[in-house]
C-alpha cells in the first residue's frame, strides 16, 4: 500500500478506542454471496457446507424455489477423517453435475464454511484439482466464508483476494489506469463511469467486473479507489501487485463522494476548475436530496453496533451532512489505514469501539437511549420490543447507497425507521 495510505494523523493516534473481546452478534461471510452472485454474471458460488448454510443463503437472498440463482450449497454430511477421500469424491461429483447442467458458468468459487466436516477438506487443493479438470472452460477458485473467521462483509474481501491473482499482470510501461474496487450495483457503476468519463479519467475498470472474462490488467501503473471500507485484504493484495491506493473518504453522501472523486482527479492531474464544473451538478442534487431528509434526522441520536465495517464512514456522513448526534460507533475491525480520512472527520466526542462484547454494548445502548440503533437482525427485534428504533446494517450493503445520486436514498434508509415509529405513536 502507498505511504499515504499507511499514515495516521496525530488526532487519530490520540483518539481513544474502546476495544472489546467477547460474545458477538454478526452474520458469517457466506452472506456476501447474496450480492456477489448478482455482480459477476458468469460466476457461480458453491458453498461447501451444511443444511444450515443452505438455509442461511436461501433466506438472505430471498430466492424463490423455482428461480435459478448463481449459488448453491454442496451439503457435506457428518463424516469422520476416515471418510475424507469420499468427501472429495462427493464434491467432484457435485461440481461435475453442476457444470454439465450450467454451461454458462465460466468461474466457479468453492466457498468454505465452518462445520467440522468442511474444515477437514482442503478446498484450495480441491479448487486446483477441479480447475485443471475443467480448464479452459471453467476456472475454479476458493475462499472462506466461515463465520469463525469472518463477519459478513469480509466474505466479499476474501472473494476479491482470491480473484486478484486471476488478473493479468500489466507491463511496467503500461498507461495509467484507475481501478474501482468493491461490488457496486450496476446503476451506481454506470453513474461513476459517466463521471470519470466527464472528468477525463481513463481507462477505468471495476473490480469485480460484471464478467469474469473482463478482469483488467493490474500493475505498477494501476491506481485504485476502494468503494467499500471493508476491503483491507484486497487492498493489500493489490498493493503487492504494485498497484497504488488512493486514500479518500468513501463515496457516501455529497461530501464523501466529492472527496473520493477528487482523490482520483488529483492522481490523474485533472485541473481544479474542470473538476469543480463536472461534480457541481451532482453535488447540488445530492445536497437537495439530503435537505429533504434532514428534517427527520437532524438532532437525533444514533448508536452503531459493530457489523459491517461501514460504520465509521456512515457515521461521518450522518454527523456532518445530516446533523445527527453520534453516541457510539462500533465496528468489527477498525482499519486505521483505510479509514484514515474518515477518522479525521468524526467528532472528537464520539465513542469509537472495536470488536464486541454484546452484553456490555447493549447495556451502554440502553443507558444512552438513542433515537436510532444500527445493528444486525439478531439484535433488532429485541431492541424494537424495548421501544428503540432500529435499522438493519445488512440493508446498507444490499441497497444502492454510493455516489451523488444515491445520497438521498441512503439518508432515507435512516429516516424511515424514525418516521415509522412516529406514525405508530399516533
Amino acid at each position: 500500500m502507498s505511504d499515504a495510505a499507511t499514515l495516521t494523523s496525530p488526532a487519530q493516534e490520540a483518539r481513544p478506542v474502546l476495544r472489546e473481546r467477547g460474545q458477538r452478534e454478526v452474520f458469517c461471510g457466506l452472506t456476501g454471496i447474496v450480492w456477489l452472485h448478482r455482480k459477476i454474471q458468469d460466476a457461480f458460488f458453491l458453498v461447501v457446507g451444511s443444511r444450515t448454510c443452505a438455509h442461511l443463503i436461501q433466506s438472505a437472498a430471498g430466492v424463490m424455489v423455482f428461480a435459478e440463482p448463481r449459488f448453491a450449497t454442496a451439503i457435506m454430511e457428518e463424516r469422520d477423517l476416515a471418510g475424507l477421500v469420499d468427501a472429495n469424491e462427493e464434491l467432484d461429483r457435485v461440481v461435475d453435475r453442476l457444470l454439465s447442467r450450467r454451461p454458462d458458468i465460466k468461474l466457479l468459487f468453492l466457498v468454505g464454511s465452518c462445520p467440522s466436516e468442511v474444515i477437514k477438506l482442503d478446498l484450495s487443493r480441491a479448487a486446483e484439482r477441479l480447475s485443471k479438470k475443467h480448464s479452459p472452460s471453467v476456472r475454479v477458485l476458493n475462499y472462506s466464508g466461515s463465520g469463525i473467521e469472518t463477519t459478513f462483509t469480509q466474505g466479499e474481501d476474501a472473494c476479491l483476494v482470491a480473484l486478484v491473482p486471476e488478473a493479468p499482470v500489466a507491463a511496467d510501461d503500461a498507461p495509467a489506469s484507475l481501478l474501482i474496487v468493491g461490488t457496486l450495483p450496476d446503476i451506481v457503476e454506470d453513474q461513476f463511469s459517466r463521471l470519470f468519463n466527464q472528468l477525463g479519467i481513463g481507462p477505468v475498470h471495476f473490480f469485480p467486473p460484471r464478467n469474469s472474462q473482463s478482469i483488467p490488467e493490474i500493475g505498477p501503473n494501476t491506481k485504485f479507489l476502494l468503494a467499500q471500507p471493508f476491503l483491507g485484504e484486497t487492498a493489500r493484495a493489490l498493493a503487492e501487485r504494485g498497484a497504488q491506493h488512493l486514500p479518500a473518504l468513501f463515496p457516501f453522501g455529497a461530501e464523501g463522494t466529492t472527496h473520493w472523486l477528487k482523490a482520483a482527479a488529483d492522481a490523474f492531474d485533472i485541473p481544479e476548475l474542470h473538476f469543480l464544473a463536472v461534480v457541481a451538478p451532482g453535488r447540488e442534487r445530492a445536497k437537495r436530496a439530503l435537505d429533504a431528509q434532514k428534517q427527520h434526522l437532524a438532532g437525533k441520536s444514533i448508536f452503531f453496533f459493530p457489523d459491517s465495517q461501514m460504520e465509521p464512514s456512515l457515521a461521518r456522513f450522518l454527523s456532518r451532512e445530516l446533523d445527527m448526534k453520534l453516541i457510539e460507533v462500533g465496528t468489527p475491525y477498525l482499519n486505521r489505514q483505510l479509514l484514515s480520512a474518515e477518522m479525521d472527520y468524526l467528532p472528537a466526542t464520539v465513542t469509537l469501539s472495536e470488536g464486541q462484547d454484546v452484553d456490555r454494548q447493549l447495556d451502554r445502548c440502553r443507558a444512552a437511549k438513542p433515537d436510532l440503533v444500527v445493528c444486525g437482525m439478531g439484535l433488532a427485534n429485541p431492541l424494537e420490543m424495548e421501544g428503540i428504533s432500529t435499522k438493519w446494517s445488512i440493508e446498507l450493503v444490499f441497497s444502492p447507497v454510493h455516489g451523488f445520486d444515491c445520497a438521498g436514498d441512503l439518508a432515507g434508509l435512516f429516516a424511515r425507521p424514525l418516521y415509522r415509529r412516529s406514525v405508530l405513536r399516533v
